[in-house]
């Protein structure tokens, strides 16, 4: 189904085939449509990580095909990696499906503030409201300085699917936190997981998104170049990345339309119901999650209610993953804190409150529900997480996680009726059927 776009005025228009899979025509068609009829000759082109498995290589030559018919001469890509790590050209190349053509590539750097700039403040009563008073002072919006320059277009890319700390990815948080500074990220991160991944995740609206969006509303009255969303919805199959549906909107509110109906189509295409409870899950983690950092979603997308039976298991299946952060400094402060409950992070963060919110909100959300006696400090969990990598068993336990030999994982040792084994592990919801 297409909405087609008005000459002026448009703020929205999709294109998908849910049952189906929709052809390059249909992709160009949109992108033709959609793109201004004017000169283009400078272009930023802000793109998804290694992290993101979506159809970027199929769609941006596509992209780049019609602003060469626009005059395009100086394309510039931006990696909206947030807190993770760099890529390299080669990857940057292969994720755009751009191999023989002419651009420049950067990528995002949030932990450097010559690369950011300060657009506004989040004040102290939002800032207040949304962290449920563990937070009382204002926050500088900081995001990358090249959203700022001066470019005849902005294309935002993004995907759509269920997510730990939004609810589900795409559209905005592409810019908080794709190319955001520290302290806006920590901030949408604690706000989610206060509320907790069991109640945020695939959820459309909730107090994170509302963070992210006020930021975001503060960036557009600075910026100074027409910016186009370009949402994208997919399945992940065994053949391969196959496209669903293209959300496409001007500027801040065109993005949030786009955003709402990309919603709609993940519903439809990301969460899995189960008939019934597990005790123990196996997440087979893909190459393109190569630290626990990102390979968490193992453990988040498990955690609707009713999905794990009591003092169950997720087992983290990933031999190739080293470590938990890429990231030295980030890697040593998940080993400072290690994985534990809410409680007891809220407790660390009183005695330590410059320590990194996005860094506490992780390790709450891997390790998951679970309660905090302050006077004994002792915890107890709903469930088990179990890392089966080349992370040792001694590094493991040091942070609260269970481990086992990845050597020892067996699909067939999972196939009775209280055990899941998933294949692409991290990137379907789990939920349990409601009854009728």
């Amino acid at each position: 189904m297409r909405i087609p776009a008005c000459e002026e005025g448009v703020v929205m228009s999709f294109v998908e085939n849910l049952s189906g899979e929709l052809s390059s025509k249909e992709l160009s068609q949109i992108v033709e449509q959609m793109l201004p009829d004017k000169r283009l000759e400078k272009v930023l082109l802000i793109h998804p990580d290694y992290t993101r498995q979506d159809f970027s290589d199929k769609l941006v030559p596509l992209i780049v095909k019609h602003l060469k018919a626009r005059g395009l001469k100086v394309l510039h890509t931006l990696n909206a990696s947030g807190t993770h790590r760099a890529m390299t050209e080669k990857e940057i190349r292969k994720k755009l499906g751009l191999y023989q053509e002419q651009f420049v590539f950067f990528n995002h750097e949030y932990a450097n503030p010559d690369a950011l700039t300060t657009v506004g403040t989040l004040g102290r009563e939002f800032v207040s409201e949304k962290t449920m008073g563990d937070l009382q002072e204002p926050l500088p919006v900081t995001l990358n300085k090249l959203f700022f320059e001066k470019y005849d277009l902005i294309i935002v890319l993004s995907g759509t699917s269920p997510h730990e700390s939004t609810g589900f990815s795409g559209g905005l948080k592409s810019i908080i936190p794709g190319i955001a500074g520290p302290d806006v990220v920590g901030l949408f991160h604690w706000a989610a997981v206060l509320i907790g991944i069991p109640r945020i995740i695939g959820s459309e609206d909730n107090p994170a998104r509302e963070v992210i969006n006020e930021a975001c509303k503060i960036a557009f009255e600075k910026i100074n170049s027409l910016v186009l969303f370009l949402n994208m919805v997919y399945e992940e199959t065994d053949n391969g990345i196959v496209p669903k549906g293209l959300y496409t909107g001007f500027g801040f509110e065109g993005s949030l339309q786009a955003y709402k109906q990309a919603v709609k189509a993940s519903q439809r295409i990301h969460i899995i119901y189960l008939d019934k409870p597990v005790r123990t899950a196996v997440q087979v983690i893909g190459e393109n999650y190569d630290e626990i950092w990102t390979a968490g979603k193992g453990s988040y997308k498990l955690q609707r209610p009713g999905v794990l039976l009591p003092d169950g298991e997720i087992i983290i299946y990933a031999p190739h993953i080293k470590t938990f952060h890429s990231n030295p400094q980030m890697d040593s402060a998940i080993r400072q804190i290690g994985y534990h409950c809410k409680g007891y992070v809220k407790q660390f963060i009183k005695k330590h409150p410059r320590f990194d919110l996005n860094v506490a909100a992780h390790v709450i959300n891997v390790r998951g529900d679970g309660t905090f006696d302050a006077v004994t400090g002792r915890e107890e969990f709903a469930f088990k997480v179990t890392l089966a990598t080349s992370i040792s068993k001694q590094e493991c336990e040091a942070v609260g996680l269970s481990y086992r030999d990845p050597r020892s994982i067996e699909k067939e040792d999972f196939q009775s009726d209280d055990c899941l084994w998933i294949e692409h592990g991290g990137k379907f919801l789990y939920d349990l059927k409601k009854e009728a």
